[in-house]
């Protein structure tokens, strides 16, 4: 009986993870659209806001040990939450401005699977904390860059500039990994959200002001890719991986949130008409090979000594 309870709660699990990696994924069309006609800036520091707003009213909904965590009262959580949410804030506003701005000129596609890099950077990131990383993840690395290089780079041996930054951006998202993973044992991760939401909306808008030109139609005529990428794609689908990642193994769950990269290439072929040659398609195959191959483990040799072996 315990046991197809838990089989249950997983696959309920799988299923919010999934349809994380959905919205995700469908995020890239709706800022794809948004980098045609609003300032990669002022879309950020929209939607970051609007992210924000939405994370405070789910604090304010959910029940009090879910959103401030166990004897913690919410005006001590918020305050914990400042210093490590201002740090992590910093970080996103990095990956996700360049994110934004290498949309300007790639395909949504592109810009998905360029960005799930970091699930192969996240674990070569931990060679500075002498975390020595398994034969599986410099395979995984190996094929991951391999494939990049024939997503992004053409046969006259040049890569995109719009690549680049969204190559450059995949560095701030492990970095981001990593700073959320450091802080979240002891900050309460909800609290934690908002202040980084609030403080890349208020970078974004600062450099807004001062980079983009000011045009309240354009804003305007954004709204809905605003409304999804600071409803959905903040609130909604942050919300739903904190819940699936309860009970969905880690290994599954970065697994399943990596295929964020696949959707955004079907919904960027079904609503953008982006298509891929077949050298590209190779290499987006490559990296989706290398990503899964990292997140592997497998089992070592009888006898043979665990590397966390006293």
């Amino acid at each position: 009986m315990m046991a197809s309870i838990m089989t249950t709660r997983v696959l309920r699990a799988n299923f919010l993870l999934v349809l994380t990696a959905l919205i995700w994924g469908l995020a890239f069309v709706f800022q794809r659209i948004a980098a045609a006609s609003l300032g990669s800036l002022t879309f950020n520091a929209a939607r970051f806001f609007l992210g924000a707003l939405s994370m405070a009213l789910l604090i304010r909904i959910l029940p009090r040990d879910v959103a401030d965590g166990r004897e913690v009262r919410r005006r001590r959580a918020f305050a914990r939450a400042i210093v490590p949410g201002t740090v992590a804030g910093f970080i996103l506003f990095g990956g996700s401005v360049l994110q934004q701005m290498g949309l300007i000129g790639t395909t949504a596609g592109k810009a998905a699977f360029i960005t799930g890099l970091y699930i192969v950077l996240v674990p070569l990131a931990g060679l500075f904390f002498r975390h020595r990383p398994g034969l599986n993840m410099w395979a995984g690395a190996l094929i991951a860059t391999v494939g990049l290089w024939l997503l992004s780079v053409t046969s006259s041996f040049t890569v995109s500039r719009w690549d680049l930054l969204v190559l450059v951006g995949a560095f701030f998202w492990a970095a981001h990994i990593l700073v959320i993973g450091r802080f979240s044992e002891w900050v309460p991760v909800l609290h934690m959200a908002l202040v980084q939401y609030l403080v890349t909306s208020f970078l974004s808008l600062v450099g807004a002001a001062f980079t983009e030109p000011w045009v309240p139609g354009a804003l305007v005529g954004a709204w809905v890719p605003i409304v999804y990428g600071g409803v959905f794609s903040v609130g909604v689908a942050f919300t739903l991986q904190i819940f699936g990642q309860k009970d969905s193994p880690p290994t599954a769950a970065s697994l399943i949130l990596s295929l964020e990269t696949v959707f955004a290439a079907l919904f960027g072929a079904l609503f953008l008409g982006e298509s891929l040659g077949p050298r590209e398609l190779l290499g987006a195959a490559l990296m989706a090979l290398g990503m899964v191959l990292s997140q592997l483990s497998f089992p070592a040799k009888a006898g043979a000594a665990s590397p966390d072996a006293a």
